[in-house]
């Protein structure tokens, strides 16, 4: 099952499909919060109001999460090489352990809408595609053999960065969390519908040209690691995101960096969920 977002009639809904073609309207949930609660939806209800996927503005599929974003960073052995080459101040060293960190995310949006550029205060504005794991219910200290149980479904993040600030106050929360820097979509596809662990291709494209181009089965820390990890600590309430880190070929990881710019058109794509379209506000 693929589970949306929309805006009908000037409204936010929630919405569930077979194909992502026809969405069927579930009015009995007031937002994605609360379907993820509920465990989702076995089979699409038959008087369900339909519309059509093109006809209809698609929202983030989990515009204001519950909690942060929670993320791992250089997560992939070929980001981890260019982000030091950037900085090595901020990126070098062992990493005997995964990197955690959070974003706050006030609002997130969906595909085909803006990210803010920040002119004046972001002056290398990076893109990262990341798959995204979205928790089903309550996890707290959670056995390896259970982990597939507390997935709800995958969606796609792109993980925004302003590499000036980030680098600048030796933690990243401040330059991964400004407003915007959140995009999640197009939807979350149910856990069922990818073989796990998922092994799916993962790109993104800048006006076209392709900058980053892995498959998930490359993460450094797997998601039965993460999971398993952080629930020995805290507890990840239903509806969590968590964004697995980004493989190589992020702005600053070119020769020369080359950052986004007013009016550039960033597409993440993940196999089998689909593709998150961003442009930058002018």
């Amino acid at each position: 099952m693929r589970y949306y977002t929309i805006l009908l009639d000037g409204k936010e809904k929630v919405a569930a499909s077979a194909d992502g073609k026809a969405l069927y309207v579930l009015d009995e949930y007031k937002d994605m919060n609360a379907l993820i609660a509920a465990g989702g939806v076995k089979a699409v209800p038959k008087d369900a109001p339909i519309v059509n996927a093109e006809t209809v503005k698609l929202l983030s599929p989990v515009p204001r999460p519950l909690q942060d974003v929670l993320c791992l960073g250089i997560n992939y052995t070929a980001h981890a090489e260019e982000a030091e080459r950037f900085s090595k101040e901020s990126f070098g060293g062992e990493r005997p352990y995964p990197i955690f960190f959070s974003k706050r995310v006030c609002y997130s949006q969906g595909t085909d809408a803006p990210i803010p550029a920040y002119t004046g205060l972001v002056d290398s504005l990076d893109y990262e595609c990341e798959l995204g794991v979205v928790i089903g219910k309550d996890a707290k200290n959670v056995k390896r053999d259970e982990v597939q149980d507390f997935i709800f479904g995958y969606t796609i993040v792109n993980d925004v960065s302003a590499r000036n600030l980030q680098t600048r106050h030796k933690q990243w929360y401040f330059g991964k969390s400004l407003d915007g820097f959140t995009p999640m979509g197009p939807c979350i596809v149910s856990a069922d519908e990818i073989a796990f662990p998922p092994k799916q291709k993962i790109s993104c494209r800048v006006n076209g040209e392709v900058r980053q181009d892995s498959s998930t089965a490359n993460l450094i820390t797997g998601i039965t690691d993460i999971i398993v990890m952080l629930s020995e600590g805290m507890t990840l309430k239903a509806g969590t995101v968590i964004a697995t880190g980004t493989p190589a070929g992020v702005g600053m990881g070119m020769k020369p960096p080359t950052f986004l710019k007013p009016g550039y058109v960033v597409e993440c794509e993940i196999e089998g969920i689909g593709i998150l379209r961003n442009f930058v506000e002018g």
